[in-house]
């Protein structure tokens, strides 16, 4: 498939979940008990130590793919680390050699599950000061709505990591539903068409070529 022939989303869903509010309501009052993978806490414990030695901003990029964005947002906040997160070692695999480290800012690259990786973090009281998640899965269909991030489990960590948080799709029932999870939470969040003249992540360049458009929400959480 060409990058200008990318298929726009198909929902069986037209509008907002009908059990949205029930399930983030649900998630937003419980206890979140799941253990956490050995292989998420060795990562975890290896990036951390990079954390409490790094003396400037940690800004996270979850699901971060093949690390493209991570190496752009380091080079747009070059005093910060930048700490890309995915649970795929085959995307992770392919981030290309244009990518490493550049004088123009410094990241690391994690294989792990957010899920875990999350609890982790706020347990370690990181305290980021932006937070990315660009186009993730937005598991379209219906009877998949606690696979997308605002109405999994984890969702309150995400609101405890605080920062400024940045999420875009390609699907703007997605962002608007991510929002409604927040505005749940306590944070009313404003959403927004979003261009630029730049891309930042493959997705991202691979939407608009093919004439999709993009639409964010961005709020500071702390």
């Amino acid at each position: 498939m060409s990058e200008a022939n990318s298929r726009s989303i198909v929902s069986n869903q037209p509008s907002l979940h009908d059990k949205l509010d029930e399930i983030v309501t649900k998630h937003l009052q419980a206890e979140f008990k799941k253990p956490v993978a050995e292989h998420t806490q060795r990562a975890f414990d290896e990036v951390n130590a990079r954390v409490l030695a790094f003396d400037g901003p940690i800004i996270l990029d979850s699901c971060c793919g093949v690390g493209e964005s991570t190496a752009n947002l380091a080079k747009l906040h070059p005093d910060a680390l930048v700490i890309g997160i995915d649970k795929s070692s085959h995307r992770l695999e392919k981030h290309d050699v244009e990518y490493k480290q550049t004088d123009a800012g410094q990241y690391v690259l994690v294989q792990a599950d957010l899920n875990d990786f999350w609890r982790l973090a706020v347990a370690a009281n990181w305290q980021p000061t932006h937070h990315y998640l660009l186009y993730p899965n937005p598991w379209p269909k219906a009877k998949h709505i606690q696979r997308r991030w605002h109405g999994a489990a984890v969702f309150p960590f995400i609101v405890k990591l605080g920062g400024v948080l940045e999420v875009r799709s390609n699907w703007d029932i997605y962002v608007k539903e991510f929002a409604r999870a927040l505005q749940l939470a306590g944070h009313p969040t404003p959403v927004e068409p979003y261009q630029s003249d730049t891309a930042i992540t493959p997705f991202e360049r691979k939407y608009w070529a093919s004439g999709q458009s993009s639409t964010r929400l961005v709020i500071k959480l702390s």
